[in-house]
């Protein structure tokens, strides 16, 4: 069995010992190959979504200490997963296109890079620009060749696959036109809403808007070597919806402002007052924390749930509103004294490194 972090201290030191300086090495890498994507537009994207959202890399690579031996592949696969997740919303988010089936189309690479063996596609044959140098199929390709050394990989397969789509339905609905978006949410979740515990239409669109379970799925798999039917629908079941769910929640609550200035969707504008907010993002702390116990290692989940809380409210978004950080506080009561050492963790954080 892996030996994994337990307490806040041993967990922060790994981190900063075995994880993120791979995923900084890892990322130079890709950094590297953007640079030299001939078309501008997607130059400009690729490289855009790797300096700006490098912590999505950094918190998603935390699941490497789940990998045993397999750690540096495992933070190799998570850093081009999460990388092609930050591009294609970028290419979806800030580009060029409205079209949904370009976005279909742009998304089909997240099962492709879950499924070894999968032939590539043309993922941008139904976009302007096209030319990236091979940039997107190299991700891709570098996430099948890793996992597919992962002894485990065929146990989680399937379950990534269904995670990989819910994500990639959710990022072909939510940028469309604008009036648009909210209906075919709607019916999307109508499809879905007997499979999830009771929430709206939003909150099942957060819950589908992580990798969180991916990575954990996928990390279990590099150290194992089998993973029962019971035990990856157990891992999967105490991501998805909970912690997922709170993790983009999160996301969204701290960009509240953002996106209001830019015109941008935020799931938080749908409840009804800030006061029903408060309530339900709680409700979704508390029940992660529930789900969390049913996992192997929940120690060290509960941790990372905690961790989620605390690294959010410690950006200067909140810190320079007043209204979210009187909001951050009552998060932070929520989650006892490790929320408040990770608070103060990723506070600092940033700081040093300027991110």
């Amino acid at each position: 069995m892996v030996k994994v972090p337990t307490t806040t201290w041993t967990l922060m030191y790994n981190v900063y010992k075995k994880v993120l300086p791979k995923v900084h090495s890892y990322l130079n890498e890709w950094k590297a190959r953007a640079e030299v994507i001939p078309d501008p537009e997607l130059r400009s994207q690729a490289l855009a979504s790797i300096e700006t959202k490098t912590f999505h890399c950094e918190g998603g690579a935390i699941y490497s200490l789940l990998a045993g031996d397999k750690i540096n592949d495992a933070i190799r696969f998570i850093v081009a997963y999460q990388t092609i997740s930050d591009y294609l919303d970028n290419l979806c988010d800030r580009s060029t296109s409205l079209d949904p089936e370009d976005f279909q189309a742009l998304h089909e690479s997240m099962p492709d890079a879950l499924t070894p063996g999968e032939p590539l596609k043309d993922y941008y044959r139904h976009r302007n620009e096209h030319d990236d140098g091979g940039y997107l199929a190299a991700l891709v390709q570098t996430c099948q060749q890793t996992v597919s050394t992962f002894p485990g990989y065929s146990c989680v397969q399937d379950s990534n696959v269904r995670l990989a789509r819910l994500y990639s339905d959710l990022q072909v609905h939510k940028h469309v036109k604008e009036e648009e978006r909210v209906p075919r949410l709607k019916k999307w979740f109508s499809v879905h809403q007997t499979t999830v515990p009771p929430m709206s239409w939003f909150e099942f669109s957060a819950c589908c808007g992580s990798t969180l379970g991916i990575f954990c799925l996928t990390s279990y798999a590099a150290s194992r070597d089998v993973l029962a039917d019971d035990e990856t629908k157990t891992i999967k079941e105490g991501y998805f919806p909970w912690v997922q769910g709170l993790h983009i929640m999160m996301d969204y609550f701290i960009d509240q402002e953002e996106d209001r200035l830019g015109g941008d969707l935020n799931f938080c504008f749908y409840y009804k007052n800030d006061d029903v907010m408060m309530e339900r993002m709680k409700h979704f702390f508390h029940q992660a924390e529930k789900s969390i116990r049913d996992l192997p290692d929940w120690k060290f989940h509960r941790l990372i749930n905690n961790g989620l809380l605390a690294i959010y409210l410690a950006d200067d978004k909140v810190k320079n509103d007043p209204g979210l950080r009187k909001k951050g506080k009552e998060f932070i009561k929520s989650g006892g004294a490790p929320a408040l050492f990770f608070f103060v963790n990723g506070w600092l954080y940033r700081r040093i490194s300027g991110t």
